[in-house]
This record gives C-alpha cells, sequence and structure tokens, in this order.
C-alpha cells in the first residue's frame, strides 16, 4: 500500500470517527441556553449527561426546556458518583470514557450537557481530557456561569474597579479563603452548608445566596444568617466586602 492509499485510509477513518461537545446549559433557567448550544443539542446524534438515570439529570431538564426535540434523541447515562475516592473516581472516569468513545468510534456526534460552564468544577472535564488525550475531537460550548447568573439575578455587580474576584470551592480551606480581599464566590457547599453559614457569620460582610437560581424553586437569601442549614445542593453564596461608611 503506497503512502497515499494510507493517507486516504486515515482520512477516511476520521470521517467515520465523532466528535464529544461538552455544552453548557447554564444555571437553570432554559432562555439562558446561547444560540450555539441550543444549535449544537439540535445537531447531536446523542445527548450525554453524568447520571445514573436521565431522570435524575437536572441539566437534561433545562436543556429540553430550550430544545424540545431533545425528547426525540438518543440519551446516554454516565455515571459519576459524588466522592473524593480517588480510586473511585478514576475508575468511573474510566469507565464513563469507554461509554462515550464506544459510539464517537461508530460516528456519533454526541452533546454532553453540563450545568452553567463546562470549564467551572464540571465533572465534565475529566471525560473531555480522557477522550481528547484519546486522540478524538472534542469541543467546548461556554454556557452562563452560576455565579454571574446569581449577580444578575440580585441586580448586582460582582466586581468593579480594581475589585478582586475569587471562585471557591467552599468545602475547601474556607477560613483561608474568606480572608481574601474583593468578592468571593462560595460554590459546592454541599453538605457543609450549615459549617459554611457559621464561617461566613464569623466575618463582617455582605453575604447574599441564591438556591436553584432561575429554577422553578428558587430562593433568594439575603444576610447569612437567613441561610437555611438545609439548603439544597444548588446553592451559591457571594461574599463581598462591605463598603465602608464616610
Amino acid at each position: 500500500m503506497s503512502v497515499e492509499d494510507k493517507h486516504t485510509d486515515r482520512e477516511r477513518e476520521q470521517r467515520m470517527d465523532g466528535k464529544l461537545t461538552g455544552v453548557g446549559v447554564g444555571p437553570g433557567d432554559p432562555e439562558l441556553l446561547t444560540l450555539k448550544a441550543v444549535r449544537i443539542i439540535k445537531e447531536c446524534d446523542v445527548a450525554a449527561v453524568p447520571v445514573k438515570e436521565v431522570s435524575e439529570s437536572v441539566a437534561y431538564q433545562i436543556a429540553r426546556g430550550a430544545v424540545p426535540e431533545l425528547e426525540n434523541k438518543e440519551v446516554l447515562a454516565i455515571d459519576m458518583p459524588m466522592t473524593k475516592d480517588k480510586e473511585v473516581l478514576h475508575a468511573s472516569h474510566m469507565a464513563g470514557a469507554d461509554q462515550l468513545e464506544a459510539m464517537i468510534k461508530n460516528g456519533k456526534k454526541i452533546a454532553f450537557l453540563t450545568l452553567g460552564d463546562p470549564t467551572v468544577y464540571s465533572t465534565y472535564l475529566y471525560l473531555h481530557k480522557e477522550i481528547k488525550r484519546r486522540g478524538y475531537e472534542t469541543e467546548i460550548i461556554s454556557g452562563i456561569p452560576s455565579f454571574c447568573a446569581v449577580a444578575a439575578k440580585l441586580n448586582e455587580g460582582l466586581v468593579e474597579r480594581a475589585e478582586q474576584l475569587h471562585v471557591i470551592p467552599a468545602s475547601y480551606h474556607l477560613e483561608e479563603a474568606l480572608s481574601l480581599p474583593g468578592t468571593k464566590v462560595l460554590m459546592k457547599a454541599g453538605k457543609k452548608i450549615a459549617k459554611v453559614k457559621q464561617a461566613v457569620l464569623a466575618h463582617d460582610e455582605d453575604v447574599m445566596m441564591i438556591e436553584n437560581c432561575g429554577m422553578e424553586n428558587e430562593k433568594i437569601y439575603t444576610g447569612a444568617e437567613e441561610i437555611p442549614d438545609s439548603a439544597g445542593y444548588y446553592s451559591l453564596i457571594i461574599v463581598k466586602d462591605k463598603i465602608s461608611e464616610k
């Protein structure tokens, strides 16, 4: 076989391969999906979601609100357990990548639906990097980050002039993070929301929180003392330096 024939065969194989696209669907309101996200979802062969059962996927419900055609598409559920056990996580990432690779090899265009933006604390990134490492085509479609949507819903800016912005996973090194100047965005508090609330109360700063931003059960809290210990997983806290009175 000539070099030219080999090159042609490889081009044919590449055309047969599908593609993985991580699609940010925003924080909750279907109207916040970008035009590009809507187009990619409409054009995909398969939608993928990081859950054991499709019915559990909030990202799927949001996307379906903007793209009703999603109901007629194949949906791949990839179990991504919420744990800090590195071995369990690695095994789930490899298993998920295997599921995606099998479809990509069959020429499928996959839209992996993820809350907010795929580049911000997204479980999708682990799969994205592995599929990319295996030599397949990948792409990321930005979604509106939850903290930007929360600030807009609160009718407040996040930062002005020379203020700093810190995006913080609230269950890690919180005390150190709260001492930083500027605006602190506290994400992923999860089951530690009560401890996060107490830490925030100890600091004399302005605090606002939205639970389930953009969803039907959205709730807004102003002041750390209002934050319920039972707040759900989709809760985001914004902590800002108090404006000194002159």
